[in-house]
């Protein structure tokens, strides 16, 4: 008979785990909750269950922290940041989940997971069970036995990890896994406070333990040591036999392993279904479902196409808006199998539209109507490549229709232009998901979108910027209906995956008629919501009039000159193979630079740069992050050197080398793809390619910029950008004389901050002077300490204060503003932009110091930030309008920042320059005046 598998989680540091993986890019809901610690833990819950089908399993919890270890430690844990509120709210939530799953809780005051786990597992080995004790915290080793081991769960990219006696041997290099809680007590540990042994590091540690054998037999034969280490091991032999009794696992805690209770076995399906609802974890109710139903219907995934085009607890209009709380409609099905409508189980009337006749009959149907939601349905998801395969129309929810559009180019081409006296009648609302990839599409038919248009994504974006804004989603959360998955009708992404022409007619009405009913439908949900909170007048005058300016954008595209980046990626392989040569004869030996590891142990171990205690990542190996390096870069030429190899290849691999291949075939030009539903400050996003982010700090950076060059020798790069914007933006803010008069004076700003600081004339301010102003000029608003000041100049911490006092004194207002948009913030849980857009900020009367201190940084540089990105889209909108009206030949094709960059033909040169000027400056009136700065050239460096 084959042994049993008991499984126990180790629910908090699951739970951190989880929570800390989504960091970068939190799961944040329709009600604004921040869901990752939930989504984390039950990720991983889900994946023990899924792989390892076991017998029983049980979840440990901690509750009220060790009584014992802090009777024997007051400082136990004490160094330990407070619980994220995200965390706090989770565990209710997963406690809940558990419960519906009957999933026991081991919980007991005064006692932690790790003893509760340590407790149960002996006790289940005794009863012939093999024990997974499910963690990624090292300290469980010391339990692992021949029936008990550590479970470590799969993260980033890499399997999970089983440990057994040998795993435990190997990683810790001791003979017993008992020796563990030597190795832990010798070393301690920074994140439970626990002291060690002073001078005793991982290496240290294991050395003494290979030559010792245990903490005690250490302590006892101390003259064996030799030097500093001897004279500190003696000196602290009290705090190593303490270091090791509060690294010990207890293994008798008042639990006992009840073989019945801990037998996995069916959840209540409908108690957790409710919950996947309420926290709107879609995917992973599929993926449950399917967990405990081989039978169910496979999960909903979306193509990339699909993704893209039909993406990116108050209710007053002052707070961030219940949006959950009006998605329960009462005229929505739903039946006993699913909480979702479909198009299975609900009732709808969708036609196909083929034939002369029925089609002209159907075009003086559309022509009668006042808004209209309409849906393209393509080749692919490269708009500029893709074909059409037909057009989808509806106006009245659960009916529309599908008109097939001919695979023979010229008879599409003519049907096509049937259509063109709906969609340029500038009467009808032309409503969409993603409406600009349709723009473009049709655009390639030579059919330009007249009339209002109303987005669902951008619409959505303005209501909830933090959530994710793809149909399916939206439709789930606000409709309580799972529209067609496109992989039931083409296919899985990849070789065998087909195209939509070779999809059956009445397929493809289904489908692609229900993408048009359900945008239609969310566009009446979200309508009376824009007005709700605040944010019709900006959706009406900026995002939506924005749309085809970004078309218009991305169908120019930019010209590129390959064979400079062709001759460019030769250099720079030479430059940077000289440099790592160089890095490895001061190193004195060759190793894997892009290895943090084995660079970390070049760096800190063999070399000791920076001193001994460097900081290092959970894994247990050295931090090599820029954030770090770029700390030490004054120590040692080595860290300079690595750091200028770093973005060599960087710059080779992201741009030099990858930017020739984004050339489209068909136009022979680049073409950017502007989102406008990612940044939630209101900057618009680049992508494929990013050239948002091309460095300009740096030669090397700006040399790329040579790459991107007029149409022909008939045009002429401009680039137009604001000056310093986002400083005349918190002056007019703030309402601060001095730096207002600085502007209107058009001074040096830099300079006359610096002069005001300094308390010298502006005649005597030094180059130094002024640029230790421009630092605090433009970190002021992102919150700059003078720690972070003096990283950043040569001033030390001291004078970096004195600085930013002096600072706070010159411009009083400004320290008033920056209070008060902290205090708004808190009051109203949002900041607002110039025009009205809002950021957000569920964490600004967080307990967590950290956290909080974050938001209260977004609260003063998103409303800048904001500002800034609503001014320059103003323009653009502008611009774009005069360059249409007025008929002129030059095209805007670049926003990048602060920055615009236009192809201008050279007979319009001398004209247009002026034209951009008046409309950048004036497109929006402050107290302090906007400022252009214009250059021009035969590619963007030269023109910047």
């Amino acid at each position: 008979m084959s042994q049993k598998r008991l499984f126990l989680l180790d629910a908090y540091a699951l739970i951190f785990r989880g929570y800390y993986a989504f960091i970068k890019n939190p799961r944040i809901n329709s009600k604004g909750m921040d869901t990752s610690a939930i989504m984390g833990f039950m990720n991983s819950l889900m994946d023990v269950i899924k792989r390892e089908k076991p017998d029983h399993l049980a979840v440990a919890f901690d509750k009220g922290g060790s009584t014992f270890r802090l009777e024997m430690f007051e400082d136990y844990k004490a160094n330990r940041d407070e619980t994220p509120e995200a965390i706090k709210i989770a565990v209710p939530y997963i406690q809940e989940f558990l419960r519906a799953m009957h999933i026991p809780i081991i919980e007991v005051a005064g006692f932690e997971a790790d003893d509760l786990i340590g407790t149960i597992a002996k006790q289940a080995e005794k009863q012939n069970y093999q024990v997974f004790m499910v963690t990624p915290d090292k300290d469980f080793g010391q339990l692992v036995s021949e029936n008990i081991f550590m479970y470590r769960p799969a993260r980033m990219g890499n399997d999970i990890e089983i440990w057994g006696i040998p795993e435990v041997q190997a990683k810790f290099e001791v003979e017993h896994p008992l020796q563990v809680i030597d190795f832990l007590g010798m070393m301690g540990d920074a994140v439970d406070n626990i002291p060690g042994l002073p001078g005793v590091g991982e290496k240290t540690a294991k050395k003494l333990l290979a030559e010792f054998g245990s903490m005690e037999n250490l302590l006892e034969n101390t003259d064996k040591l030799k030097g500093a280490l001897k004279e500190k091991i003696e000196a602290n032999k009290e705090k190593g036999i303490l270091s090791k009794k509060l690294a010990t696992i207890l293994l008798d805690c008042p639990v006992t392993f009840d073989e019945k209770d801990y037998e996995l076995s069916s959840p209540d399906v409908e108690k957790t279904d409710a919950m996947f609802m309420e926290l709107e974890f879609r995917q992973m109710k599929a993926q449950f479902d399917k967990l405990y139903n081989p039978n169910a219907v496979a999960e909903e995934t979306t193509s990339e196409k699909t993704a893209t085009k039909k993406a990116p607890a108050k209710k007053s209009s002052d707070e961030q808006y219940d949006l959950f709380g009006f998605s329960d409609s009462d005229d929505v099905s739903e039946t006993s199998q699913s909480y979702y409508a479909t198009l299975e189980n609900t009732e709808h009337f969708y036609q196909n539209v083929q034939g002369d006749l029925p089609t002209k009959m159907f075009i003086q149907n559309l022509l009668n109507q006042s808004s209209v939601c309409f849906d393209t349905e393509t080749t692919g998801i490269d708009a500029l490549n893709a074909e059409l395969v037909g057009m989808s129309f509806s106006w009245e929810k659960g009916k529309g229709f599908y008109v097939p559009v001919p695979e023979n180019q010229e008879e599409a081409q003519i049907l096509v232009d049937k259509f063109k006296p709906f969609f340029e009648n500038e009467n009808i609302e032309k409503v969409g998901q993603n409406i600009k990839y349709d723009l473009k599409i049709l655009a390639n038919y030579g059919v330009e979108v007249k009339g209002n248009l109303f987005d669902t994504m951008i619409a959505h974006y303005l209501i909830n910027p933090d959530m994710r804004h793809n149909m399916d989603v939206l439709s789930e959360t606000y409709l309580k209906y799972s529209p067609k998955s496109i992989e039931t009708l083409i296919g899985k992404k990849g070789k065998g995956q087909k195209s939509m022409r070779d999809v059956a007619l009445d397929d493809i009405k289904e489908y692609a008629v229900e993408d048009a009913d359900i945008t239609n439908q969310l566009k009446e949900h979200f309508l009376p919501i824009l007005e709700k909170v605040g944010t019709k007048k900006l959706y009406d005058e900026i995002e939506i009039p924005l749309v085809p300016v970004l078309a218009d954008m991305e169908l120019e595209g930019i010209n590129l000159d390959v064979d400079f980046l062709q001759k460019m990626s030769v250099e720079m392989t030479a430059e940077s193979n000289a440099l790592e040569q160089k890095i490895y004869e001061t190193a004195g030996e060759t190793f894997n630079l892009a290895s943090p590891k084995q660079l970390g142990d070049v760096l800190f171990e063999k070399m000791k740069i920076g001193g001994a205690k460097q900081k290092k990542t959970k894994t247990g190996q050295y931090a090599t992050g820029e954030e770090i390096l770029s700390l030490l870069a004054n120590e040692h030429e080595i860290v300079r050197d690595i750091l200028e190899w770093r973005q060599m290849v960087k710059l080779q691999s992201t741009y030099i080398d990858a930017l020739p291949n984004q050339v489209d075939k068909k136009t022979g030009r680049v073409h950017t793809d502007y989102m406008q539903t990612v940044a939630a400050t209101g900057r618009l996003s680049s992508n494929n390619p990013n050239l948002q982010n091309i460095p300009v700090r740096t030669e090397r950076g700006r040399q790329i910029r040579k790459a991107f060059i007029a149409r022909d020798e008939n045009y002429t790069l401009v680039s137009a950008d604001y000056s310093q914007i986002e400083l005349r933006i918190i002056a007019a803010l703030c309402g601060e004389e001095n730096m207002i008069e600085a502007f209107r004076n058009n001074e040096d700003i830099h300079k006359s901050t610096a002069a005001k600081v300094f308390n010298i004339p502006l005649a005597e301010v030094t180059k130094e002077q002024r640029s230790h102003a421009k630092t605090v000029n433009f970190g002021i608003i992102y919150g700059v300490s003078a720690f972070g000041l003096s990283n950043q100049t040569n001033l030390s911490r001291k004078e970096s204060a004195e600085l930013i006092d002096a600072y706070y004194k010159t411009y009083p207002k400004l320290k008033s503003f920056i209070a008060n948009q902290v205090d708004f913030a808190r009051e109203n849980g949002y900041v607002e932009t110039i025009s009205g857009r809002r950021r957000y900020l569920k964490d600004i009367n967080s307990a967590n110091a950290i956290v909080r201190g974050g938001a209260e940084r977004n609260a003063v540089n998103a409303p800048i930030q904001g500002s800034a990105a609503d001014i320059i889209k103003i323009a653009m909108i502008n611009i774009h309008k005069r360059l249409k009206q007025e008929n002129w030949q030059s095209k805007m094709l670049l926003q990048v920042h602060d920055e615009l960059v236009f192809d201008v033909h050279n007979s319009e040169l001398e004209k247009i320059q002026p034209m951009i000027k008046q409309e950048m400056e004036s497109a929006f009136t402050m107290a302090v005046p906007l400022e252009v700065e214009i250059g021009m050239g035969k590619n963007w460096l030269e023109a910047h």
